[in-house]
C-alpha cells in the first residue's frame, strides 16, 4: 500500500502501525518516536551540503578513527569505544550472538528481547504498578538463572523512569562476582536533570563488568544518520564487539556529523534544556486529566495509564490518529500487566503538546 492508496484515515493508520520510520512522508504529527526536535542546528546541514560530493563519493573511515571521534565528544579513550550503526546494531550483536543468557527488566525497549534467539532471554517484571526496579531482586534473579548479560535501560523506555546512579553501582558490584556483564543503556539520559552527574560514564574504569550503550539518535535528533556507541573498560568485551561489526558500518554523513559535533556543544546543552521545559509542561497538562495516571518523566516522553472509564489504549490511539492525525505509542505489545491500558507520548513543541492534550481529552470523551 502506497501513500496514494489510502481510501480512509483508518487504512493509513493500519499502514503506519507496521512501519519503523519514514513518518515524515505521511503527513501526521508524530508523538510516537523519541527524538530531540531542537538539534542539530541548521549550520550542520549547511556543512553537509558543502561536503555532499565527498560524503557520497568516498569511503568513510573505519572503527579506530570513529572510536576516536566519539572519544573526543565524551572524553574517553578510543580503545574503550565501539561505534555501531545505531545502538540497534550493538544490541543485535549482544542479544543475538554473544550472550547465551540475557536478563532484562520489562517493560523495556523490545529490541533486547526481539534480537535474541528463543530461550536465551529472561524477562524480569518490574514492580507493579510503580514500575520501579528492585535492585536486589533483579540481581538475585540474574544470578539464579546464570545470566551472562544483564540489561538496564535508564531512563527506561516506555516508563521514562530513571534508576539512581548509586543503585547501578550496587547492582554492578553484585553481578561482578558472578561474571555477569551489566549493560546500562543511557540513550535517554541527556533529557534527565544533571546528566553528567548521573551517567555511569565517569565510573566506567572502576567496573570491569559494566558496558554503557548509547543511541545518539534520540538526544542529538539524528535518527536517519544511525549512530550509537558502547563504552567499556573491559578490553576483552570491547574486542569481541569490535570484531563483530563490519569494517564500514557507519556512512560518511554520520562520520561528518561526529567531526562537526564538538563545535556545537553549547547548542546541544540548550536544546536539551528546551526539551525538558516542554516535557515538564506536557506532564503538568496530562496530570490535569481526570482519572489519568501520569508517571513523572526523566526522559523526553511520558508514560500514562488511561482512566478506567476510557476505552483501551489501542482504541484511543487509533481514534486519535483517525480524528486528529496524531500518533502516539500504545503499549499493548509490552510485557506488563494491563498493557492495553497504557500508552507513551513523545514530547514535541509546546504548541503541539497543547493540541495533543486537547485531542486526547476529546477522544476519551472527557470534555464537558
Amino acid at each position: 500500500m502506497t501513500r496514494n492508496n489510502y481510501k480512509t484515515q483508518a487504512e493509513k493508520y493500519e499502514f503506519i502501525c507496521g512501519q519503523h520510520g519514514g513518518y515524515y512522508r505521511y503527513h501526521f504529527v508524530d508523538h510516537a518516536y523519541l527524538y530531540n526536535l531542537y538539534f542539530p542546528p541548521e549550520a550542520v546541514f549547511v556543512k553537509f551540503k558543502e561536503q555532499i560530493h565527498n560524503l557520497v563519493l568516498n569511503y568513510p573511515v573505519a572503527q579506530n578513527v570513529l572510536a576516536g571521534l566519539i572519544g573526543k565528544i565524551i572524553n574517553q579513550p578510543a580503545e574503550r569505544i565501539v561505534v555501531g550503526n545505531g545502538a540497534a546494531e550493538l544490541i543485535k550483536i549482544v542479544s543475538g550472538h554473544i550472550s547465551n543468557k540475557l536478563i532484562v527488566p520489562v517493560p523495556s525497549f523490545n529490541e533486547y528481547v526481539n534480537a535474541a534467539p528463543s530461550g536465551k532471554v529472561v524477562e524480569f517484571p518490574l514492580e507493579f504498578p510503580s514500575f520501579k526496579m528492585d535492585i536486589d531482586k533483579f540481581a538475585a534473579e540474574a544470578i539464579r538463572v546464570k545470566a551472562e548479560v544483564a540489561v538496564v535501560v535508564t531512563p527506561n523506555n516506555p516508563t521514562s523512569l530513571l534508576i539512581p546512579k548509586h543503585d547501578l553501582i550496587r547492582l554492578a558490584k553484585k553481578l561482578e562476582t558472578n561474571n555477569c556483564m551489566l549493560i546500562i543503556d543511557e540513550s535517554f539520559l541527556d533529557f534527565a536533570d544533571n546528566p553528567d552527574l548521573i551517567s555511569m560514564e565517569q565510573e566506567i574504569e572502576k567496573h570491569q563488568n559494566v558496558t554503557i550503550f548509547k543511541s545518539m539518535s534520540k538526544a542529538y535528533g539524528i535518527c536517519g544518520l544511525r549512530i550509537g556507541y558502547m563504552l567499556t573498560a573491559n578490553s576483552q568485551f570491547a574486542k569481541i564487539m569490535r570484531n563483530a561489526v563490519p569494517i564500514w558500518n557507519i556512512n560518511g554523513f554520520a562520520e561528518e556529523f561526529l567531526r562537526l559535533l564538538p563545535d556545537y556543544k553549547q547548542e546541544f546543552i540548550e536544546s536539551c534544556k528546551q526539551v525538558r521545559t516542554d516535557r515538564d509542561n506536557l506532564y503538568k497538562k496530562l496530570c490535569e486529566i481526570d482519572g489519568m495516571t501520569v508517571f513523572k518523566p526523566d526522559a523526553n516522553f511520558i508514560f500514562c495509564r488511561l482512566p478506567d472509564s476510557a476505552q483501551s489504549a489501542p482504541k484511543i490511539t487509533k481514534k486519535l490518529f483517525i480524528e486528529h492525525n496524531m500518533y502516539i505509542k500504545e503499549c499493548a505489545g509490552k510485557t506488563q500487566p494491563d498493557s492495553d491500558r497504557y500508552f507513551r507520548i513523545a514530547s514535541r513543541t509546546e504548541a503541539e503538546n497543547c493540541k495533543l492534550v486537547e485531542a486526547l481529552i476529546n477522544v476519551m470523551g472527557l470534555e464537558n
